[in-house]
């Protein structure tokens, strides 16, 4: 099989297939995009023991099981910290990693407002499924962006899972290793999409210690955007050249 072979993971909330419609038909015929949806919602219940570990042995498989030894990683939020995790564990299987504003917490020095955001976090547990997922969104954008308004109508049958695989994902971003040794060994490029009206104390402190740890770091600002209308959704064309770039990097034999 010819052309651009990616791995695209999703978000917590919405599944691979429909989050990244839009941009997979704008990358056009001669991408092999797989939209692979999260482990974590893999069955009705998250198993006990889960962690971003279910997630990278899910990469893996998926890749395996296409005969793909190399391939473009692209992860949005959750599947961002899935991204990472496996170009931790798998660099040399890694041509490029995109990551749109992924999410983790675990152990890396943050600031004070980085810290107190996931103490706000870890308080949704305590909230009513609907009460819980409003305040979610709330936490993720900064205070003057208005939230779109809930949907009407029955809710699809994958919303089920979510409140389960949201908390299960919250208790893995705080308790997970990332390795920065392992990602500071990581050579092949990395591209950041960073919302200009994201919340700056979660997502611009995030691709600030990235820039510090990958060798080949770009970051591209999407001003008008944020956490909840993504450039894959928004803005797919211009998403799609700034991929397309940094996958033409990632192909480039080795100096």
């Amino acid at each position: 099989m010819h052309g651009i072979r990616v791995v695209m993971l999703p978000g917590a909330v919405v599944p691979a297939g429909l989050a990244y419609g839009a941009l997979v038909e704008e990358l056009g015929a001669d991408v092999h995009a797989v939209t692979k949806d999260l482990e974590v919602y893999r069955d009705d219940v998250p198993p006990r023991d889960y962690s971003l570990d279910h997630e990278v042995e899910g990469v893996r498989a998926e890749a395996d099981g296409r005969g793909w030894k190399r391939f473009h990683l692209v992860g949005y939020s959750a599947g961002g910290s899935a991204a990472l995790a496996f170009a931790a564990h798998h660099p040399a299987r890694v041509l490029s990693l995109s990551v749109l504003e992924p999410a983790w917490a675990g152990g890396w020095g943050w600031s004070a407002a980085h810290r107190q955001l996931w103490a706000s976090y870890g308080a949704l547990e305590n909230l009513p499924p609907a009460e819980s997922m409003r305040a979610f969104m709330r936490l993720q954008v900064r205070q003057d962006v208005a939230l779109p308004p809930a949907p009407s109508g029955s809710e699809p049958p994958w919303m089920a899972r979510r409140p389960a695989g949201i908390q299960a994902l919250l208790h893995s971003f705080t308790s997970y290793h990332l390795d920065r040794a392992a990602l500071s060994a990581f050579a092949s490029p990395v591209y950041f999409a960073l919302g200009g009206r994201s919340n700056p104390d979660q997502f611009a402190e995030e691709a600030d210690r990235l820039s510090r740890v990958f060798a080949d770091f770009t970051l591209e600002v999407f001003v008008d955007r944020h956490h909840f209308d993504p450039p894959h959704r928004v803005e797919p064309a211009r998403l799609a050249r700034s991929l397309r770039a940094t996958w033409a990097r990632g192909e480039q034999p080795a100096p």
